[in-house]
């Protein structure tokens, strides 16, 4: 896949991993290796005094730190000690005379996990890990742990789209705003494509979908295997106002939607061939993007049919959006209505829950979906968009979704 900075008329061409291909694993950053972190020719990365961390082929991890002076260390991150099993307790490092601390866990099961350790109580960075989190929080890492080859949210050897950054000033929010557009392979200007709007949650910047989501890639190997229809993804920054702001809920809806109306789908109409009709556009998201694609999606039937809430769903829906469930004619307004949690989230007050019980109350029509090894992170999330892009735009009879799946 390639990335295309549109402010700046730069492009880097993508990779085809095709045919043999040297071992450049162990943070080479040489291609685009779904096993990053296995030692395979135990060199240090680049900048890095040690190897860290290191995944084994059992699927055992190691992490390491040189902090002589540190009087602790531990792993902490709430994605990495949910796969460990730990819940929220922070796992400790042992200390070698070397002062080389160190810690072994696992075996995982294959994914993206994010973490930090915790430095004589203080949370950063593995300083020694190049794959590093970008985002609007505090850094993070991520360690890869591999399976047997590549997964389905890696680089395959199958024909890649590519991804824009477009940079567009706003009225609304009176500044410059960035957006990212993924172009499917083969790309036609000739054709008309239909457009998800894919919205990330608190604390993630318009690029997350598509370097910690994957987007680009999933939709690549969807549509290689002929699982999902080519479309084109726009990724906005759907951040309207300071997350900290006292008055974000009151704020971030309103602003939101005409910053989507005014600016956002005139963007991606104007630079691609895009079908303008609700029925060629759907709006997902995750987390507080998942209460954008309700709150103003389902207020919004004029510009879109398809919806995906992901770990999200206001468990007050019947005061903020009454006349979508009340709508008698809402089941053939709408195409499509996922609905998904991370099994570590299937609680009975979790809001997805309690959205699902609420739709099912007022009987409409929803793709109810329990899956990913996640909680509320990263591999929830790209378990629910491989599993709802093959959906969208289909005809309703040949979905063979179900109320509700686990």
């Amino acid at each position: 896949m390639k990335i295309i900075n549109a402010s700046v008329a730069v492009a880097v061409a993508g990779v085809l991993l095709c045919g043999p291909r040297p071992a450049h694993a162990q943070q080479a950053h040489v291609n685009l290796d779904w096993n990053p972190h296995k030692n395979v020719q135990n060199l240090n990365p680049y900048g890095a005094n040690l190897i860290s961390p290191e995944v084994r082929d059992d699927r055992t991890v190691t992490f390491r730190l040189k902090a002589p002076e540190a009087r602790t260390v531990a792993l902490t991150g709430g994605p990495i000690l949910l796969a460990v099993g730990k819940g929220t307790t922070p796992i400790p490092f042992e200390k070698g005379t070397d002062g080389l601390w160190s810690l072994t866990v696992g075996p995982l099961k294959p994914n993206h996990y994010v973490y930090r350790l915790l430095v004589d109580g203080v949370a950063v960075v593995d300083p020694n890990n190049t794959v590093t989190g970008f985002s609007d929080q505090p850094g993070y890492s991520t360690v890869v742990v591999h399976g047997d080859g590549p997964a389905y949210y890696d680089a395959r050897p199958v024909p890649h789209g590519s991804v824009t950054r477009h940079v567009y000033h706003s009225t609304v929010l009176n500044g410059e705003r960035e957006m990212y557009v993924y172009t499917p392979p083969n790309y036609d200007r000739n054709r008309r494509y239909p457009v998800l709007y894919l919205l990330g949650g608190s604390g993630e910047l318009a690029s997350n979908w598509n370097i910690e989501g994957r987007a680009g890639f999933i939709a690549d190997n969807l549509i290689a295997e002929g699982k999902a229809l080519p479309m084109i993804i726009a990724m906005p920054n759907n951040q309207v106002v300071h997350r900290s702001d006292p008055k974000h809920t009151e704020l971030t809806f309103p602003l939101f939607e005409k910053e989507l109306r005014q600016h956002i789908i005139p963007v991606v109409d104007k630079a691609y061939n895009t079908q303008t009709g609700p029925n060629g556009r759907a709006i997902a998201g995750l987390s507080m993007g998942g209460r954008h694609a309700q709150l103003v999606g389902f207020k919004s039937l004029d510009l879109f049919r398809s919806f995906g809430i992901l770990s999200a769903g206001d468990p007050e829906s019947e005061k903020s959006t009454p006349e979508f469930l009340k709508d008698p004619a809402i089941n053939q307004k709408v195409d499509y209505l996922f609905v998904g949690l991370g099994t570590h989230e299937n609680q009975p007050t979790n809001r997805s829950v309690v959205f699902h019980q609420i739709l099912e109350k007022h009987q409409v029509v929803h793709d109810y979906y329990i899956g990913g090894d996640g909680g509320h992170d990263w591999g929830t999330w790209r378990a629910h968009l491989v599993y709802m892009l093959p959906k969208l735009w289909r005809p309703k009879a040949a979905r063979n979704t179900s109320v509700s799946r686990q």
